[in-house]
């Protein structure tokens, strides 16, 4: 029998060195408050040049993590206070892909939030065309074979990603997208588990509930079935990642 096997990835010198100092910062090795050493003498430690290093830290800034003072240096943020959407799979991945139960449920908690709101707006705002890519999405799901996990992996967040840009609210568009990469990383260990079967086939059908819902214009069955299929996940994801 043949099997799918996924590709090593590798990462870029400067994604390495991102990844080191997040983890430095998550772990509490460099302090909030806390300055970075001079760009010299830190590229010096992680064995980088200062221009990858310079990259690593402007990256930092951006996520949050650091803050970047002219003339005073770098400087260690609470990334609890200061920290962006994108430090997600950064805690994710400190724990080596450990889940901590809090921060699963307030992922899962703020989806609930966000998504049955897309949901109810996309039955009220929802074009034709939404409705026919929604429709050849939903098709497309039959075809595809179990064993290909990537596959399905992107078809499950092009779902969601058509429902809350169907919303016509750009911001809930802009959140979801945000979050692909941790949504397609609950997503895999979800097909992983159950690439067919029940579990897989309850999902499908919480998908054609949507289309039908969404088709409908009825908001508030769109709201209830994308809350359904949402605790659906939870408790299914709940048994099979690892808790810290």
């Amino acid at each position: 029998m043949s099997r799918r096997i996924d590709p090593i990835q590798s990462v870029s010198l400067q994604d390495a060195c991102v990844q080191k100092l997040e983890g430095l910062i998550v772990s509490g090795v460099f302090e909030a408050g806390e300055r970075l050493p001079s760009e010299r003498d830190l590229a010096a430690q992680l064995g980088v040049s200062r221009p990858v290093l310079h990259q690593a830290i402007v990256t930092l800034d951006a996520k949050g993590l650091v803050r970047i003072e002219p003339r005073r240096g770098v400087f260690v943020c609470d990334f609890r206070r200061d920290g962006s959407i994108a430090l997600l799979m950064t805690l994710i991945q400190h724990k080596d892909g450990v889940y901590q139960p809090q921060l699963l449920s307030s992922l899962i908690a703020a989806r609930l939030l966000i998504e049955t709101e897309t949901a109810r707006l996309a039955a009220l705002n929802r074009s034709e065309a939404d409705l026919m890519e929604f429709k050849a999405l939903v098709n497309e799901r039959k075809s595809l074979n179990p064993s290909n996990i990537p596959a399905l992996v992107t078809y499950d967040f092009n779902v969601h990603q058509l429902i809350a840009a169907a919303s016509g609210n750009l911001m809930y568009a802009l959140i979801l997208n945000s979050l692909k990469q941790v949504h397609t990383n609950l997503a895999g260990a979800f097909y992983r588990a159950y690439p067919s079967g029940l579990v897989a086939d309850e999902l499908v059908d919480f998908h054609q509930q949507l289309l039908t819902a969404i088709e409908n214009q009825d908001p508030d069955q769109a709201a209830a079935v994308m809350s359904q299929m949402l605790q659906h996940g939870e408790k299914h994801l709940l048994s099979i990642l690892p808790l810290a």
